[in-house]
């Protein structure tokens, strides 16, 4: 038998992470989805520290051409968005909703990874041309996590300098690695994905949260971290 989990537990600060991150696996199970995106965020909140909750792009249906901002009305149009904004909710009024996009790192599964290791298997991937959004690497969002903690409770977006296509990003990290691979520019509709995906999902700040440096700087770090540099 499992034991309970210690009911006196006494913390500061806690940074909610943990997601259900697989967008199309969402829309094929959008209970389980919710069940980690909103019950699992609530549990976090039942801890009654303050909390950090990281949110997405997602929120938005993108159908704007010019960056969302923390006043912009949410509009998921698939299951994982609407559990994201639903676990903005369940984090409470004492929380800051960490809003960010694309996230990539030298760790664990994320399209930055996938290119790398498609561009030493293949001469080429198909990759989409017609969503665009703000790379963002993990080292950077985290270490501006310190400085949001310093604003008020509330959304904060806090996504990379710049902007650009998935497939503008995928040719970046093949030249930057030096990896010896073309990059097909496709459509969504090409792709043929499940769930739906923001076209335009640029994330900026209008209530002063940090700024990043552009995805580039996050990509060459990342890179370095790789060893690639």
């Amino acid at each position: 038998m499992t034991a309970p989990p210690p009911t006196d537990l006494a913390c500061d600060l806690v940074l909610h992470a943990a997601a259900w991150t697989d967008v199309d696996g969402a829309e094929d199970d959008p209970q389980a989805a919710a069940a980690v995106n909103v019950g699992g965020t609530a549990h976090a909140a039942e801890l009654g520290a303050p909390l950090v909750y990281y949110s997405t792009d997602y929120v938005f249906d993108g159908q704007k051409r010019e960056p969302y901002v923390e006043s912009d009305a949410p509009n998921p149009a698939g299951a994982y968005g609407r559990s994201k904004l639903h676990g903005e909710g369940a984090a409470g009024t004492s929380a800051w909703i960490v809003r960010s996009s694309w996230l990539f790192g030298p760790t664990g599964h994320n399209f930055l990874r996938t290119m790398l290791r498609l561009g030493a298997e293949r001469d080429e991937v198909s990759v989409v041309d017609d969503q665009r959004g703000c790379p963002t690497y993990v080292g950077h969002l985290a270490a501006a996590t310190r400085d949001v903690l310093a604003l008020p409770f509330g959304v904060y977006h806090v996504a990379a300098g710049g902007e650009c296509t998935w497939a503008e990003f995928a040719e970046a990290i093949i030249a930057e690695a030096g990896v010896d691979c073309r990059v097909r520019r496709i459509t969504t509709a090409d792709w043929g994905a499940r769930a739906p995906r923001p076209a335009y999902s640029v994330l900026r700040s209008e209530k002063g949260a940090p700024e990043l440096p552009h995805w580039r700087e996050g990509l060459r770090a990342a890179l370095d971290a790789l060893g690639y540099g």
